[in-house]
């Protein structure tokens, strides 16, 4: 059963192969990720991220999640020597750059917990899969071309660890340098990561694009990841370990 809904200012797609799926499971999977949506959309008014940048409520009325969120938003800053950075430059938080991949990876975790073996998440780039998909195969994920629209650059088999991919080709201009928020990010147009889930992978993927050309080289040095880069020249380049996920074993 694959469903996608609209969620979060993107499609969300939702693929689960097991034979006791049933539409309740699918629907309660998408009914977290609307509430996600109302609690940490910086565009609802009443969320309460919202809440939160216009003074609202202060630290000891946030939610336990709100509180998560922002616990491993600052660990990733201390990680990246700042280069992932929840305070825009405007002032406001926003904590777009880690939620995504933070609810995928809770989805999942619910998704197992219900007994389901087989399934594949995706939200605006960021996947999580576990299991085999309905050929019985490990579950594949195509790397967009950012120059042309349905057009898969290169193939790969993530074998239950998590990809995210941060880049301008799709929203356009929304990651930017913390230590330099006037640096136009054009030198590379998109960054793939594979990470031990989800979560690692989308957070660190955001902080690498925020670095530049600099992103791969800092996705090297990390231990259990792997990245593949596009350059606004369309030149690829990938870490040393990268090309082991684009063959099955």
């Amino acid at each position: 059963m694959r469903v996608t809904q609209p969620i979060m200012g993107m499609p969300i797609t939702i693929d689960i192969r097991d034979s006791q799926t049933s539409n309740t499971l699918i629907e309660k999977t998408f009914a977290y990720f609307r509430d996600i949506d109302e609690r940490f959309s910086t565009y609802k008014e009443t969320s309460e991220i919202s809440r939160i940048n216009r003074g609202d409520i202060d630290k000891s009325q946030w939610s336990s999640d709100m509180q998560e969120v922002f616990a491993l938003a600052q660990k990733t800053k201390m990680e990246s020597s700042g280069y992932f950075d929840i305070k825009r430059p405007d002032g406001l938080l926003d904590p777009s750059g880690i939620v995504k991949g933070w609810a995928i990876l809770h989805a999942a975790n619910e998704l197992i917990a219900d007994n389901c073996n087989n399934f594949y998440i995706e939200a605006g780039g960021d996947i999580a899969s576990h299991g085999k998909n309905s050929d019985d195969k490990e579950w594949s994920v195509g790397i967009r071309n950012p120059f042309k629209e349905n057009d898969i650059v290169k193939v790969i088999y993530p074998k239950g660890l998590g990809v995210a991919t941060s880049g301008s080709y799709e929203r356009g201009t929304h990651i930017y340098d913390p230590h330099d928020p006037t640096r136009v990010l054009d030198t590379i147009v998109s960054i793939t990561v594979i990470g031990p889930d989800v979560l690692e992978a989308d957070r660190f993927a955001t902080a690498a694009f925020a670095m530049g050309r600099n992103g791969i080289q800092y996705i090297e040095r990390l231990q259990g990841f792997e990245a593949y880069m596009i350059d606004r020249t369309g030149t690829a380049t990938m870490t040393s370990g990268f090309e082991a996920f684009t063959t099955i074993v």
